[in-house]
């Protein structure tokens, strides 16, 4: 499966560099290990795309609700997951 997501510029460019490889998201979607990640970076300044994008490859998949970056209702109703990515 293809799965196209924002990632703001700090995150996208240690992605590029390969110093990140893995993505914590909300578990609102279905993600599996060879599902590809269509990473399309996201200005939130200006809340508009930048033009760049990139294909990683989903490799782990870890779901937890342990983890507080999202509202706890959310967090309780999704749980979060883990992505590494290649």
């Amino acid at each position: 499966m293809r799965i196209e997501k924002k990632v703001w510029p700090e995150y996208f460019r240690k992605i590029k560099e390969g110093k990140k490889t893995f993505e914590i998201r909300l578990a609102d979607f279905k993600c599996a290990s060879g599902d590809v990640l269509v990473l399309r970076e996201w200005n939130p300044k200006t809340k508009k795309y930048t033009g760049r994008s990139m294909k990683k490859k989903v490799t782990y998949v870890l779901k937890t609700k342990e983890l507080k970056f999202w509202p706890k209702k959310d967090i309780e109703k999704y749980g979060l997951q883990v992505i590494g990515f290649r």
